[in-house]
Formats: C-alpha cells, sequence, structure tokens
C-alpha cells in the first residue's frame, strides 16, 4: 500500500500536470466497490469544476475544486519542497482519492487505449483524462468538503505533541506509528525504518520510551520521510509515480525486506516479526 512519501510524489505530479484544468465529464464503472460516495454525488460534484490544486493529506490524495472556467494554459512551477499552502477559502469540493494496494491515478491522452481495471475517467478540457486504476480494488473514491486527516501530519508535528500521542501508550510503538488516528501516512515501511533510526525495537510498549528516546524517534519520523520524499518514495511492488516512474528510497531501506540480512550498521543479522498481524523488521544489536 502506498505511504505518506510515495502518495506525496504521486499528489505532487497531478498538481504539477492537471491543477488548472477543467472536468468536463466523469465515467464511473460497474464495480461497487471503489465508490465511497454515491456515483451520482461523485459525477455531480466533478463535472464543470476547475482542479484548483491537488495536494496529500495523510494517505490520501485530494483534488480541491472550484466552479468550472477556462482550464489554465500556463506551465506552473513545481518546487521540491512541500508547501505548506492552505486551500483557498472559495472551494466547496473535494475529491477524495484512497489508492488502496493497487490503485493509481494516471494522466493519458484521451486517444489511449483505457487499461483493464478502469473505475473512473474523468475527461479533462485540455483534451487529456485523469484514470483511476485498480485491479485489486481496495482503493476508494469518494467527494467531500473539508476533508481532514484524522491524525497528526508527521512532516509537522511539533516534539511536544509528538510525544503526547505515545506517552501513554500501552501498545507496542511499531503498532502506534501505524495508528492513523495517531500519526496519518506513515506505514509499515517507513516504521520500521524511523525505529531502526531512533534504536528502538518495535515491540517495545510505546509508554515505556523515555523523553530522549521519544525525541531520537520524533527526528527519524521525519527525516526519513523527507529522505523517501526527495527519491520518489520505495518501488517495493508496482507502486510507480504519476509519470509512471519508479521510486529510489527501496534501495535505502536499512531493516525493512532485509530478513536474515547483516545490518549496515553491526552485522548482526535482521530480524522480523509480527506484531498485530503486521511484520516488523529490526536489528537485535542496535535497537533496544
Amino acid at each position: 500500500m502506498p505511504e505518506l512519501p510515495e502518495v506525496e510524489t504521486i499528489a505532487r505530479g497531478l498538481d504539477s500536470r492537471v491543477a488548472g484544468d477543467v472536468i468536463e465529464s466523469v465515467w464511473l464503472g460497474s464495480k461497487p466497490e471503489p465508490l465511497k460516495s454515491a456515483a451520482r454525488e461523485i459525477v455531480a460534484a466533478l463535472e464543470a469544476k476547475r482542479i484548483s490544486g491537488v495536494r496529500r493529506v495523510g494517505k490520501h490524495i485530494v483534488f480541491d475544486l472550484e466552479n468550472g472556467g477556462r482550464a489554465s494554459s500556463a506551465k506552473k512551477t513545481h518546487k521540491t519542497s512541500r508547501a505548506k499552502t492552505p486551500a483557498p477559502t472559495s472551494i466547496k469540493t473535494q475529491w477524495i482519492v484512497h489508492l488502496g494496494m493497487t490503485g493509481r491515478m494516471l494522466v493519458c491522452p484521451a486517444e489511449e487505449e483505457i487499461e483493464k481495471h478502469t473505475h473512473a475517467v474523468a475527461r479533462l478540457a485540455s483534451g487529456r483524462e485523469l484514470r483511476f486504476v485498480d485491479p485489486r480494488r481496495f482503493g476508494r473514491l469518494s467527494v467531500a468538503s473539508g476533508f481532514e486527516a484524522p491524525g497528526s501530519e508527521p512532516l509537522d508535528v511539533e516534539l511536544a505533541a509528538f510525544t503526547a500521542l505515545f506517552r501513554r501508550r500501552k501498545t507496542p510503538i511499531k503498532s502506534a506509528l501505524l495508528n492513523q488516528k495517531l500519526l496519518s501516512g506513515v506505514g509499515n515501511i517507513y516504521a520500521d525504518e524511523s525505529l531502526f533510526r531512533a534504536q528502538v525495537r518495535p515491540r517495545r510498549r510505546a509508554a515505556s520510551l523515555t523523553r530522549e528516546e521519544l525525541g531520537r524517534l520524533h527526528q527519524s519520523v521525519r527525516e526519513v520521510l523527507r529522505e523517501a520524499i526527495a527519491l520518489g518514495g520505495s518501488s517495493i511492488s508496482d507502486y510507480v509515480d504519476s509519470d509512471g516512474e519508479e521510486g529510489f528510497f527501496q534501495l535505502q531501506h536499512r531493516v525493512y525486506g532485509r530478513e536474515g540480512e547483516a545490518c549496515l550498521v553491526c552485522r548482526t543479522p535482521v530480524k522480523r516479526v509480527v506484531i498485530a498481524g503486521r511484520s516488523a523488521h529490526y536489528c537485535p544489536k542496535c535497537q533496544k
């Protein structure tokens, strides 16, 4: 499942390509699973709307929409740093896309053949199409107004607020990091990598972590996520960005997916355990 860096990468790519364009018409497939909102509600919310911007909220891609007009012909200059720009107050509707495990958002020429497992097509005034493709149908499409993630934003949360999230949690710290009501966007890969850098074992009770350890974890979570975004995310399975390109952060993994291999720091074999049904990778020597 795409995690924060992958969704951020995709959202940035989409924003640079379709912001300013207008959705002229919408086609939705017959499979009910991808539709979290009613089909007629999605169509009514999207048609004749201008895409004012595309951004990430947690693990969701959010298309900010406003009343339609002419598509902008100007090319946007995309910055590599993450901008903290709030949605304009004139925006009434948002198209929310959750990619699930295998979902992809494609920007295609209208004449390009439609892939199997395409569940939504938004035809744009520019002559292109936005297509949602999802073979396993775990992704979700919905519309909303004022959509917010349930937990804190990992890249923005301050140390005091971060510490308060875990101070009294009796669950393993790995499970707490994956709790989207606490931190929205962190998944299995980046939880493992962050815990390794913070030198904390994934089975440790969250409440047992000292202030120093929580400080290291706070820093490592933000470092890992920023590095992963800079490298376009991790292409473990079939993840590609909005241009169809793979990410490169998987080449920087220090523990995730390296069970039995030598730790890159101390050469101790990396271990894998299962915590609350999720795998966790760690070095038994470097992490305490």
